[in-house]
């Protein structure tokens, strides 16, 4: 439960600290005074999101600090799916600072966490329910969310909004798959004249590089045969003019005579002899090369031609061969899928049927638990609002079959009859303020023993309530408060007088600055601010003995 809260810098509140305890806890004091701000300060620390219009003008920042006791199991997971550590006592402190400049920190046991992160532990420790959520309950898409709350289906509902994305998924690929078969016959028509381009050309990877070396070799031909013939004439000679190739051969044998006289011409011998076969071998290539000139017949023309073919056909489909052929097998695919669409569409469509019959099935056992368990909130609710001055009151959670939506297959509405003889008819059109603040306590306390929370914060529930049913409000708050801790902002001197707790909260001017303060009142305090709430400013004998039978009221089992 919330034990302590410390608030320091929040717009009129300069500094204070606030001690809750177990039971009903309630906040008093006039219009303005700052008990909206408690409430703003509390949601803060929660990791609700703020501003920085909380910085009390003229500071740097907002702090707030929430001391919590025996958390809830529920919270130690969350705190275990956050990698804190839990304190041995179960014990948790919260801190938030928001800067003038808007930025904001918050830590939790020290350890700082992102405003999500906190938000999400911080709703296994406060439930809020104020005047918003008494708005809320008007719109009718909110009313599923109560009922899925009650039937526990989370793990079924998640299990359904799966196979339902799934099915969006499949039909969507569907719907493209028909849109791009809308102009088939064209598509067909184009892929079939790219392929039939691509396949003509006939395209070998590396042909492109081959031929422009031949076309090179073309375009050099007549030097290339002279530098080969005179290399050639060089090399073996011509006519009686001997080449020095026979030079070097004589040359040997020369050398090897003299050898047998002088060992070092051995040496030159050898040297030569294998320049003559090295020079032997070039002439058997420069051979070759002649042969091979001389009898190719290489058509200048037609490696034109194929060069021309190959340049247009890279300029539509790919620079080199290999993103050419890529492209033809893609098309080739595109056309074997058009060719084939039907069997394609008929598989989707199959694809679509067994995951809509499980999305159905799903849907079925989504909306009997939710049907099921409607059955006993109207009851219960009922129950409550009976209990709260509301006894010829029908509740009625009205269920509409329509297609399925990411809820399921279920159009849920709360209909309320106040009165006996009028059909239940939408909460927005009957409900006044008052009955719509007893209709929200009375949901919350059926939901009560559900909620994880350990703590429920009441911001004027009370709206457009008074006599009696103020008195049945108190009774039932003060029952919640014996479950689990509850925190009250009050204008009614009736729920007032019921709390554990009763917190004053005043505003006070030094003639500088406007400033809050918050303290408990005890014994008399107690009985003369719900003789305030009474009478107002002037309290008398009468509105004081007034008072302490209220308490003694709201005391009595």
């Amino acid at each position: 439960m919330l034990s302590d809260l410390k608030i320091e810098n929040v717009a009129v509140i300069e500094k204070a600290g606030i001690g809750f305890e177990k039971g009903l806890n309630i906040m008093t004091g006039e219009t303005g005074a700052g008990k909206s701000i408690v409430i703003d300060a509390i949601n803060a620390v929660l990791g609700e999101r703020t501003s920085k219009d909380i910085v009390r003008t003229g500071t740097s920042a907002a702090k707030i600090t929430a001391y919590f006791e025996n958390i809830s199991d529920a919270a130690v997971r969350v705190l275990g799916e956050l990698e804190i550590e839990c304190e041995p006592d179960r014990s948790l402190l919260i801190n938030r600072t928001v800067t003038a400049d808007g930025r904001s920190t918050c830590r939790v046991n020290g350890q700082t966490l992102t405003v999500s992160m906190l938000r999400k532990l911080g709703r296994e420790l406060i439930t809020i329910c104020g005047q918003h959520d008494s708005q809320h309950l008007l719109q009718k898409e909110t009313h599923i969310e109560y009922i899925d709350f009650l039937a526990d289906i989370g793990q079924l509902l998640s299990q359904y909004r799966e196979a339902y994305r799934e099915v969006v998924k499949k039909k969507k690929e569907l719907n493209a798959f028909i849109r791009s078969l809308n102009d088939k016959e064209e598509r067909r028509e184009y892929l079939s004249y790219r392929i039939g381009e691509i396949e003509a050309a006939k395209i070998q990877i590396g042909e492109k590089a081959r031929l422009t070396e031949e076309k090179k070799k073309l375009q050099n031909r007549e030097k290339l045969m002279k530098a080969l013939y005179g290399a050639r004439v060089a090399l073996d000679g011509e006519g009686e003019a001997a080449g020095c190739t026979q030079g070097l051969y004589a040359l040997t044998g020369f050398l090897s005579q003299l050898g047998e006289y002088n060992g070092e011409f051995d040496g030159y011998a050898r040297d030569i002899e294998k320049l003559s076969y090295l020079l032997s071998e070039c002439s058997s290539l420069i051979g070759s090369e002649i042969s091979s000139l001389e009898g190719e017949e290489l058509d200048v023309n037609f490696i034109e031609e194929r060069l021309d073919v190959l340049y247009r056909i890279s300029k539509k489909y790919g620079e080199t061969e290999e993103e050419i052929l890529e492209n033809l097998e893609k098309y080739k695919a595109e056309l074997e899928l058009i060719e084939t669409s039907d069997d394609k569409r008929l598989e989707l469509e199959n694809e679509i049927y067994e995951l809509s019959e499980r999305l159905f099935d799903l849907a079925e056992e989504v909306s009997e638990r939710r049907k099921k368990a409607a059955e006993g909130f109207e009851k219960d609710v009922m129950a409550e609002l009976s209990y709260l001055d509301m006894p010829s009151a029908v509740f009625k959670v009205s269920f509409t079959q329509t297609a399925a939506t990411s809820k399921g297959i279920d159009d849920v509405e709360f209909l309320i009859s106040a009165n006996s003889g009028q059909e239940p008819k939408p909460l927005s059109k009957i409900a006044s303020g008052g009955e719509l603040s007893r209709i929200m306590l009375a949901i919350k306390c059926v939901l009560s023993d559900l909620e994880t929370a350990d703590t429920m914060i009441f911001d004027e529930i009370d709206t457009g309530v008074s006599g009696r049913a103020a008195h049945k409000i108190a009774y039932k708050l003060r029952a919640l408060g014996k479950k689990r801790q509850t925190i009250c902002v009050t204008h009614l001197a009736q729920i007032a007088a019921a709390a554990d707790n009763h917190l004053f909260i005043e505003k006070h001017n030094d003639g500088e600055s406007t400033f809050t303060k918050i303290r408990k009142l005890i014994d008399d305090e107690h009985i003369y601010e719900i003789a305030r709430i009474i009478g107002g400013e002037v309290i008398t004998r009468a509105t004081v003995m007034s008072a302490c039978e209220l308490i003694d009221f709201a005391n009595t089992p």
